[in-house]
């Protein structure tokens, strides 16, 4: 206990915040040994996606001591003289961890720029790229809960302002983990000589947009859009309207940043509920389409009306529409698409003559792929321009969805219709997920772990054929997940989340006609579900 104690205190005695320090001081004289124990009995692990964790106090929660050890470790990893640029989201502290982070840095003898507002994410990908810089980082937990944040890091060089991968996080954590034995908050070097920056490279990044995903001469199209509370709007806004389109028409409740997300659950496009605005303002206005930026604007979700109601298109439909135009301009390249997502990706880069990659989950690795011309992830991820944003831009790909979409209404057709004729082209996909959240992370393993001792040999009434992907699979690194092929050329994979405590089973199978796997999916998406159950 004495030990608990001591350990919360010396962090008391550090904390810069007195919301946090205070809250943590409380505990410690009323002895809530339970509530300590939580708080540090370990501490976010800084990993390929940075840090990302609920806010508070402790080694175990985002705070002003815990991302100055970040900081400070990331800046003993890149060296003195090198470059960093800094930005950050709308929720709680991001603001202020991102200029502790930039004081920190200058002061490690870095040269540092920070922005001087909140931005959406995929600015500092692009910003690191374009100013060429050693790094950028992002503060931002996406679309996670309310009560995260996160810190997410980029590198410039051969990383071309892509995300980190192994070994640099294990490299960067022994840092952190230098830093938090040896120093103080206090005792860190810090310096005020970083430089603010904003309107130039909101600048470049927007004529970068403009080029990538093209303007119209003329629209008619009524379009609502939602930033889910987050930095969407500020961009998107006077995007469109340069790129020749009609004002937006935005969900009012969730166009303003606001960390407490007060209309969400959880901010993410794809959760339930989670779009219900957008379809109200949509029918109110009887729109042609509705796009929503998730809270930190790098993924984006499409909505349009579908048999009498607004429904939301999912990930991998977005994915075909993009990459079928994408790859319908380009002689040569290559799409890439995660090991989760559709397959339909492959039959459009073999009908066009162009290379296809499948990668493990997550843009730190489809962004690295060679000669890369458009990649995506159903998770509502899309990179259609790798050449300046080396990850995936719910901004660039909101605009290009919309010239495709204004292409078809020029036809007298809908982004329905196209999708129709995607699916006699490339074959009829049907994609779905089941996501179980949960508090305790044991569950997880705990199905995980009965799945690959017990493996169901059917699904559906159908023989699975198991292929464990932590063995490594097709050329790939291992991967925590598990792969279920089906006779009927239907698949299962399911692994857990790398950002939430979540456990994710993605399905597909493929049908003659849109109606066939819609009906497929269904019955499959009932045994897996049922499977699941079982185990949890």
């Amino acid at each position: 206990m004495s030990d608990l104690l001591s350990i919360a205190q010396d962090w008391a005695d550090q904390d810069p915040d007195p919301v946090t320090k205070t809250e943590l001081q409380n505990l410690i004289d009323a002895k809530d040994l339970t509530e300590l124990e939580s708080r540090f009995s370990s501490r976010l692990e800084f990993g390929t996606a940075g840090l990302r964790g609920e806010l508070g106090a402790g080694s175990n929660r985002m705070n002003r001591v815990l991302v100055a050890q970040a900081a400070a470790g990331i800046g003993k990893y890149l060296g003195p003289g090198k470059s960093v640029v800094i930005g950050f989201d709308g929720r709680v502290n991001s603001d202020i961890f991102a200029k502790d982070s930039a004081e920190i840095l200058s002061g490690l003898g870095l040269k540092v720029y920070l922005l001087d507002q909140m931005c959406p994410t995929p600015l500092i990908s692009f910003a690191t790229r374009y100013l060429h810089l050693s790094a950028g980082i992002m503060v931002t937990a996406s679309h996670n809960p309310p009560r995260d944040n996160g810190y997410k890091v980029y590198l410039g060089d051969d990383f071309h302002g892509s995300q980190i991968i192994s070994p640099v996080d294990a490299e960067i954590q022994e840092h952190i983990l230098d830093v938090a034995r040896d120093e103080t908050f206090q005792s860190l070097p810090k310096s005020s000589s970083y430089e603010l920056i904003g309107d130039e490279i909101r600048a470049a990044y927007e004529q970068s947009v403009l080029k990538s995903s093209g303007t119209v001469s003329n629209s008619s199209l009524k379009i609502v859009y939602t930033a889910m509370h987050g930095v969407g709007w500020a961009s998107v806004e006077p995007l469109f309207i340069k790129a020749g389109f009609n004002p937006l028409i935005p969900v009012a409740e969730q166009i303003q940043p606001d960390g407490s997300f007060p209309t969400v659950s959880f901010p993410n496009p794809e959760e339930p509920g989670a779009m219900d605005l957008s379809f109200a303002k949509a029918a109110e206005v009887d729109a042609d389409l509705i796009l929503a930026n998730d809270p930190d604007a790098d993924r984006l979700a499409v909505a349009l009306k579908i048999d009498g109601q607004y429904q939301r298109l999912t990930g991998d439909q977005i994915g075909l529409i993009l990459a079928d135009h994408i790859a319908s301009t380009n002689t040569s390249g290559t799409l890439a698409c995660s090991i989760v997502s559709c397959s339909s990706l492959k039959a459009v880069a073999k009908e066009h003559g162009l290379s296809f990659v499948e990668t493990l989950t997550g843009f730190k690795w489809i962004s690295k792929v060679p000669n890369l011309i458009f990649g995506f992830e159903e998770a509502l991820g899309y990179c259609i321009d790798p050449d300046h944003v080396s990850d995936k831009d719910g901004i660039s790909a909101a605009l290009l969805i919309a010239n495709i979409a204004n292409q078809e209404a020029v036809k007298g057709k809908t982004l329905l219709d196209l999708l129709d004729e995607l699916g006699d082209r490339y074959g009829h996909y049907g994609t779905g997920q089941i996501s179980i959240r949960v508090t305790d992370l044991t569950i997880i393993s705990k199905i995980m772990n009965s799945l690959r001792i017990t493996p169901p040999t059917e699904l559906n009434g159908i023989t699975a054929n198991l292929t464990d992907l932590a063995n490594g699979a097709n050329g790939l690194p291992p991967t925590d997940g598990l792969r279920f092929d089906l006779a009927d050329g239907s698949r299962v994979i399911i692994r857990p989340s790398g950002t939430e405590p979540k456990l994710k089973c993605y399905l597909q199978v493929v049908g003659s006609s849109s109606n066939e796997a819609k009906s497929k999916l269904g019955s499959l998406t009932q045994s897996a579900s049922e499977l699941l159950a079982n185990l949890s």
